[in-house]
């Protein structure tokens, strides 16, 4: 199962539209995806409630991991995106 460790880009970390472009993305691979917060419990990357519920802030490492065909290129776009600031004008939307 590929996985990687990133810091969250975004200034207001995964809270409201960061966590929301990141869930639709998560959800779009088609793959089951988990998401974990230093080294807490994973949770699926594809429910807002519970992305949201990690409380990752700006600087937080994240870990993400995936399972299934494409799941190393899934969790490469997850990481680019989670490290970017999706509050920007034109963020990537996946």
């Amino acid at each position: 199962m590929p996985s990687t460790d990133v810091a969250i880009g975004s200034p207001v970390g995964l809270h409201a539209r960061p966590a929301s472009l990141f869930v639709q993305a998560a959800a779009a691979t088609g793959l089951p995806v988990t998401i974990a917060k230093d080294g807490g419990a994973p949770v699926d990357a594809r429910s807002l409630l519970a992305v949201m519920a990690l409380g990752a802030r700006h600087g937080d490492t994240v870990t993400l991991a995936a399972e299934g065909e494409g799941a190393e290129a899934a969790v490469a776009d997850l990481a680019k995106m989670l490290a970017s600031d999706l509050d920007a004008e034109g963020a990537p939307s996946s």
